[in-house]
């Protein structure tokens, strides 16, 4: 039975369910979109290494670590810089240099900065509807990086 929500994203299905309003994701802070860019993020990394072969928790959670800390994430957003559309460049560099009241637990700054900027990036594809483009991203991305997943 088709009920016309075959090729529906996770996010309409979220808007739909929930009654939520249409917002101008222009107008998200940057910490907002790297907020859920974090969360999408790790949702595909988790996703993938998942589907690679059932395992325990912890190795699950030891697996995903070294994908979504921050010094891997700063060599991923670099290894995109030529691949990224203005646009995404702008966005990018919004999450980068924003004013964080979190500190970095085990990175330094500029890997901390740029890990946000990642995120943000993230986040904002995210909402954008852009699934394919962001899963395109942080594949080029791992490869690039030789962060073999």
């Amino acid at each position: 039975m088709e009920t016309g929500l075959e090729n529906v994203g996770m996010l309409e299905l979220i808007k739909r369910e929930f009654d939520c309003k249409e917002n101008d994701i222009r107008t998200y802070s940057p910490l907002t979109l790297a907020y859920l860019g974090d969360a999408i993020y790790e949702l595909v990394i988790r996703s993938v290494l998942l589907e690679r072969g059932n395992r325990s928790n912890e190795s699950l959670h030891k697996s995903a670590i070294k994908y979504v800390k921050a010094e891997n994430q700063s060599k991923m957003i670099m290894a995109l810089e030529d691949e990224l559309t203005e646009e995404e460049m702008s966005v990018y560099k919004r999450g980068r240099n924003a004013k964080s009241y979190t500190k970095a637990k085990n990175a330094s700054v500029t890997d901390y900065r740029k890990a946000t900027g990642f995120e943000a990036l993230m986040g904002y594809l995210y909402l954008a509807g852009e699934d394919k483009r962001m899963l395109d991203l942080i594949k080029l991305a791992l490869e690039r990086c030789e962060l073999k997943i």
